[in-house]
């Protein structure tokens, strides 16, 4: 599927998707545990209609995960994942059928991602994605600073975008040694905490008052800084720490 005929999935894709998740849902609990710590979201669902949902990002998955904590709160997420994803001859038909959107990094390609997320929001979808654009470099595990892929979307879209903070994934699924880590984990489950941010209304960071107003560049950068703020905010809430980095680690921090 190319980034730009995304189109939204039928009866078909919605039983998929939940038979896709009470499976995934079931192995997550056989290796995790997956706390939804607090509910900040009005009636601790998401938002109906268009909405963008982003998480930080410390683990390959992440992107189940945020899937479940979607369904748990009323949504099937629409993914936006990398194009490896699609490639793969047992994964990408699934994923394909349920809606997610291809994300050709580095590409020509790239713009069309946001395109098919635009069309996908204008249908009423709840998009997920991960604003720093893969999983972090920090040793530590704390958000990059973000792109501003998810700022745009929002403000081309008007859609709100809710941050939710995952902590703990990293322990399920590392960089290596996976098998071996997911054996230990169905005796040792690591916890997997969660919480849930309020609505965020990116036009009004952004001072637009009215849809199809441009936004400079700079004005897109603070608001995604702003936005990023939020959700590091919750991250270090969760750890119980501080964040070296409010608004995201830069990436001069990471390679210093």
């Amino acid at each position: 599927m190319e980034p730009s005929t995304w189109q939204r999935p039928g009866l078909r894709a919605a039983l998929l998707y939940a038979f896709a998740a009470g499976l995934l849902g079931s192995v997550v609990s056989a290796v995790s545990r997956l706390e939804l710590t607090r509910r900040s979201v009005p009636d601790a669902e998401l938002p109906d209609g268009p909405v963008i949902v982003v998480a930080n990002h410390t683990s390959f998955a992440d992107g189940i995960l945020l899937a479940l904590v979607g369904r748990r709160l009323g949504r099937s997420l629409r993914l936006m994942a990398t194009g490896g994803v699609f490639r793969s001859a047992l994964v990408g038909p699934v994923v394909r059928r349920l809606g997610f959107i291809p994300v050709q990094r580095g590409t020509s390609a790239a713009a069309g991602s946001l395109d098919a997320a635009a069309t996908a929001l204008a249908a009423g979808e709840a998009v997920g994605l991960f604003p720093e654009g893969r999983i972090t470099r920090d040793p530590q595990h704390w958000p990059e600073r973000s792109r501003t892929g998810a700022v745009r979307l929002a403000l081309r879209t008007g859609a709100p975008i809710v941050p939710v903070a995952l902590v703990g994934a990293q322990q399920v699924v590392g960089r290596t040694g996976i098998v071996g880590r997911l054996l230990r984990n169905t005796v040792l489950r690591p916890r997997v905490r969660v919480t849930v941010g309020e609505p965020i209304d990116v036009r009004r960071l952004a001072g637009v008052a009215a849809p199809g107003v441009p936004v400079d560049d700079a004005t897109v950068r603070r608001v995604a800084d702003e936005v990023m703020a939020v959700l590091v905010a919750q991250v270090a809430e969760l750890r119980d720490e501080p964040a070296p980095h409010p608004r995201g680690v830069p990436e001069g921090a990471l390679s210093a």
